[in-house]
């Protein structure tokens, strides 16, 4: 090779190092954590070895781009006796914090079962913090075999560090200036390439690994560098201890749900999500003989329906884990997003697969899009079926997908090659800013004031063009439909705007045989969907879900949503605000529709116990998420 590429060849054979070493770590990781992963077959940790090296690529490019950027700065300078002893250490140090951090997780990781996040150093603030200095000394004396290892490690990257740079004298005329001017372009584009993972829509993140393996091994593809830098942007959640007596806390709240009693009913189960469905455009929900929705109106009179049916966060990102996992939002950052997106948790997918369910997500928009694809495979989803899997572009809306019409009709037809009983999710798009509408149908249907009126009612018209065709096929009868949406739309409606009718959306359960009927005034959220299927199939194990089931005449039913740092719980008619510290309004939404009227100090009991029922189902939330406990263990 020519001298002037041989900086990149050096550049090369250190990224290669770097890929052995995190591979060790990974060994190592799985060996001392072999309890935990020791379903795993011996294929399957070869596959999740080599897809890890798309993690590895992306960290060790993301943690050494300085290094990089300087050691290919395309200046004579490069070549000075003192500037390579700075790049050696600038190596050596970068690359042996992140050794340390895979290091830390070979017993740590036995305490959270997933890999350290930036919220560690959060951990250490304040008088955590104080403690840190006398517990360090205590640590590394019990597990002195981790600091020995990270050692070792360490020194082998000085040794080999020495053993791959040789020192390069270059001619530099104007000729040089110009190809070592280009071979640093194209290196830092293509590592900016490599840190994405690819040319999808946004860069890999901790969900992706959801792609290629299930949500318990996510933490063997992934390695504790990555998921500490992926989420350093990100705001962790800060436990706060309302209750310090676990007795208390649980009899106001708790995620445990036992199994059901009876005969297990084999049905199979289709979920349809309707992107910006608001309560607002059901004619069926607010009185009127005519709405947005002529078809949805007519399943609405055969079917089980709640109009007191609320959204937990105000995008698809959370609506989507809601709805089929029973995981809201109630943080900042949407849970897909957030630090605990690769947390261990239940889904209708994973909790019927135990049943003999195959499952499958249809959404047609471009194949990443929100991260949807990744959440589905973490979900445990069998399939997930996208744009790209549509595969014809004819149907293509120009904006974010297939059009809903083409799409319903074929998530439908794909699902009747399947075997029973199954569990499949679509997720519409049409309904999605900026409302396109098919030219062939630009004069059918009607708007109001929005925009987004003609677009619901085209997905309304592709719903019924949908059951059209189920009903033909042999799996209709024997179905429980779910109809929700992922959130609301835009409105020009007060009481669709105000704090309460903003997350007012339709929960729908349709069986074709007519067993499920009528209005019920219970109120529900989109996390009670899970446990409601579940109670109604009669599923024989217990499970964790934040959520409520519907079919529990016994429990107390509420909505919880949160945004920006503001908490509203609504119960009973009423709408309790939560600041995280103390009740702030309390509305009797029912005959307050506008929430002009606080009853904060007039009807003191009825918010105190609102703001206990609120303080408890958050300090759960944040305690299940943080402690990476948002499944049933044995033991539990």
């Amino acid at each position: 090779m020519q001298e002037k590429n041989k900086n990149i060849l050096q550049l090369l054979k250190l990224i290669a190092l770097l890929l052995f070493v995190y591979a060790i770590c990974r060994l190592l990781f799985y060996s001392f954590n072999y309890s935990y992963f020791q379903e795993l077959s011996l294929w399957q940790l070869i596959k999740i070895m080599f897809f890890s090296i798309r993690f590895d690529l992306s960290v060790i490019i993301l943690s050494n781009f300085f290094f990089i950027l300087l050691f290919l700065i395309p200046f004579p300078f490069r070549e000075n006796k003192w500037y390579r002893i700075v790049l050696k250490w600038l190596f050596i140090s970068v690359n042996s914090l992140a050794v340390i951090a895979n290091c830390v997780d070979l017993v740590y990781f036995q305490f959270t079962l997933k890999r350290t996040t930036a919220d560690v150093f959060h951990l250490f603030g304040g008088k955590i913090g104080n403690d840190l200095g006398r517990l360090l000394p205590l640590f590394m004396k019990e597990y002195w075999y981790v600091v020995f290892v990270w050692i070792i490690l360490s020194i082998a990257l000085g040794y080999l560090y020495n053993r791959i740079i040789k020192q390069i004298r270059l001619k530099w005329d104007a000729q040089q200036y110009i190809n070592q001017s280009v071979l640093f372009s194209i290196s830092i584009a293509l590592s900016v390439l490599i840190y994405r993972g690819g040319f999808q829509l946004k860069p890999i993140s901790i969900v992706t690994a959801g792609e290629y393996t299930n949500s318990k091994y996510v933490p063997l593809v992934v390695s504790t560098p990555f998921t500490i830098l992926k989420t350093l942007d990100l705001e962790p959640l800060h436990s706060t201890i309302y209750f310090s007596n676990e007795a208390d806390l649980k009899k106001i709240y708790s995620p445990l749900h036992a199994a059901q009693p009876g005969d297990f009913k084999k049905l199979n189960i289709f979920l349809i999500a309707l992107e910006s469905f608001s309560k607002e455009f059901v004619g069926a929900l607010n009185g009127k003989a005519t709405g947005y929705t002529p078809f949805l109106d007519s399943i609405i009179s055969e079917s089980l329906t709640f109009p007191n049916g609320f959204s937990n966060g105000k995008k698809s990102l959370e609506g989507i884990p809601a709805i089929v996992s029973s995981i809201p939002t109630w943080m900042n950052e949407a849970y897909i997003t957030s630090p605990y997106g690769s947390n261990q948790m239940n889904s209708l997918s994973n909790l019927l697969k135990k049943q003999g369910y195959y499952s499958a997500f249809f959404h047609g928009g471009t194949n990443g899009t929100m991260g949807f694809d990744a959440f589905a495979s973490l979900a445990g989803y069998d399939d997930y079926f996208g744009r790209r899997e549509y595969n014809n572009e004819e149907d293509f809306d120009g904006h974010w997908g297939i059009w809903d019409e083409e799409f319903l009709q074929y998530s439908a037809n794909t699902m009747n090659k399947q075997k029973q009983p199954f569990f499949a999710t679509v997720f519409t798009l049409t309904s999605h800013h900026p409302y396109p509408v098919p030219d062939k149908y630009k004069d059918k249907f009607r708007s109001g004031a929005m925009e987004i009126e003609r677009s619901i009612g085209y997905t309304d018209y592709s719903l019924r063009k949908f059951f059209e065709t189920a009903k033909k096929m042999p799996w209709y009868n024997n179905t429980l439909f779910v109809f929700c949406a992922d959130h609301t739309g835009v409105s020009s409606d007060p009481f669709y705007t105000s704090k309460v009718g903003n997350y007012a959306i339709p929960i729908i359960y349709y069986l074709p045989n007519g067993q499920l009927k009528g209005m019920d005034s219970t109120i529900t959220q989109q996390i009670d969907i899970m446990p409601s299927i579940l109670d109604y199939l009669n599923y024989p194990q217990p499970y964790f879900s934040f959520g409520t089931s519907v079919f529990d005449t016994t429990a107390e039913h509420y909505a919880l949503t949160y945004n920006s740092d503001l908490y509203q719980l609504l119960e009973n008619n009423y709408s309790l605000q939560f600041d995280g510290e103390k009740a702030t309004y309390l509305y009797k939404y029912t005959t307050d529709s506008l929430l002009q009227t606080n009853l904060i100090n007039t009807n003191a009991d009825i918010a105190k116990k609102m703001e206990n029922k609120a303080k408890a189902i958050i300090q759960t939330y944040q305690q299940s998420l943080i402690n990476n406990k948002m499944i049933i263990r044995v033991g539990q």
